[in-house]
């Protein structure tokens, strides 16, 4: 039986859009960037969610939480 190890990172729209205009858009380039990287290190995407996560007192931003897996090196 094969073994696996778990990897979870989370990717934010910039605070500063948020705050000036309200909302942004996800960065593409940062989660592109992301999963290229730990796609080199032998990790795959496993799963992917977005997410609200409050800003201050008003203000919302998304975050993407991607899940990375690779099997366990003996």
């Amino acid at each position: 039986m094969t073994k696996k190890e778990y990897r979870i990172e989370v990717v934010t729209e910039s605070a500063l859009s948020t705050f000036f205009l309200g909302s942004a858009k996800m960065p593409t380039r940062k989660i592109e960037e992301t999963m290229n990287r730990f796609g080199l290190q032998g990790w795959e995407v496993v799963f992917q969610v977005i997410e609200k996560r409050r800003m201050l007192l008003f203000w919302n931003r998304e975050a993407m939480v991607i899940t990375f897996s690779r099997e366990l090196k003996d």
